[in-house]
């Protein structure tokens, strides 16, 4: 009987620790552009404080066009985005609104500041 109750007992502890990481997708860009990402940093709204490169997040390294990029270490807020293309071809994207397990888009429409 002990030996059947420790077994439901872990049972249960792996099926919740399994719902606790399913919980959310988090939080992923989806890519709209007509071109390959190459590099995806964000920095708090106005703040020119580039995190790191989230393409690396991408098995490939680079998000090609309508495909989506997991986000990690971000916080849910307003934030801008230094976008970066095969030739380095590089654009801005200002007060992209994060929430928590959502999906954001940019697209081609939503580039400024581009370089070359």
């Amino acid at each position: 009987m002990l030996r059947v109750s420790a077994s439901i007992a872990l049972l249960l502890m792996s099926t919740a620790a399994l719902f606790a990481q399913g919980k959310g997708k988090g939080v992923r860009l989806w890519n709209l552009t007509a071109s390959t990402i190459t590099g995806f940093e964000l920095s708090p709204a106005g703040q020119n404080a580039w995190g790191p490169n989230q393409t690396l997040n991408d098995k490939d390294k680079e998000v090609d066009h309508d495909e989506r990029l997991r986000i990690t270490g971000v916080e849910p807020g307003r934030y801008d985005a230094k976008v970066s293309y095969a030739g380095a071809r590089q654009c801005f994207v200002r007060d992209i609104e994060i929430r928590t397990d959502a999906v954001f888009s940019i697209a081609d429409k939503d580039l400024k500041d581009c370089n070359k």
